[in-house]
This record gives C-alpha cells, sequence and structure tokens, in this order.
C-alpha cells in the first residue's frame, strides 16, 4: 500500500532553517509528480510546492519563494522541502502528497517561534 513518512520538522527560531523529507513506498515515485502541503491552526490546507517527477519542474506558493526549495531523489524516493528565513506565519503541520494518487502521510510539525 502506499505509504508517505514525513520527517524532519520541529521547532526553531525567526530566520532558521529546517530541511523536511518525505520518504515514499508503494507506488512507482519516480513518475509521480510530489507537493508539499501545509495546514496552520484553523486554516484550510494549502499548497506550498510542487515538483514534477523528473525533477526538473518546480512550483512555489508566492508566500515561500525565495526561501523555501522543492527537491527529490528518485532513487531514494523521496522529495525534501528546504525552508530558509522561516517566520511564526510558517508555523503549521507539513505534509507530502504525490500528483494523482489520494494519500497523505501523518505529516510533520514546524513550529517557529522565540
Amino acid at each position: 500500500q502506499v505509504q508517505l513518512v514525513e520527517s524532519g520538522g520541529g521547532l526553531v527560531q525567526p530566520g532558521g532553517s529546517l530541511r523536511l523529507s518525505c520518504g515514499a513506498s508503494g507506488f512507482i515515485f519516480s513518475i509521480n509528480g510530489m507537493n508539499w502541503y501545509r495546514q496552520a491552526p484553523g486554516k484550510e490546507r494549502e499548497l506550498v510546492a510542487t515538483i514534477n517527477a523528473g525533477g526538473n519542474g518546480v512550483t512555489y506558493a508566492d508566500s515561500v519563494k525565495g526561501r523555501f526549495n522543492i527537491s527529490r531523489d528518485n532513487v531514494k524516493n523521496t522529495v525534501y522541502l528546504q525552508m530558509n528565513s522561516l517566520s511564526p506565519e510558517n508555523t503549521a503541520v507539513y505534509y507530502c502528497k504525490p500528483d494523482r494518487l489520494e494519500y497523505w502521510g501523518q505529516g510533520t510539525q514546524v513550529t517557529v517561534s522565540s
């Protein structure tokens, strides 16, 4: 079955960085685009970043452009989200999701606070 395991979240001070990882299994990772979403308390889940199957096409939400970087390793079946210059507004649970498949992992909590 499809499994998505996010990791790398934690508590970080404003201005800090985190690198999230999402290990995937149960589907052909290398032919699926991958996405990072987040859901802040009291808000709807929103799309943060996308990457195509080959890793050479990416998109970002306007709010994270220039600070976040999505990448993938098709050998390790893993997608990453490098997050820099974090602010309290980035506090949320972060999830990865493959294109075309309605599966979600448990998410990883990111808390930005001094």
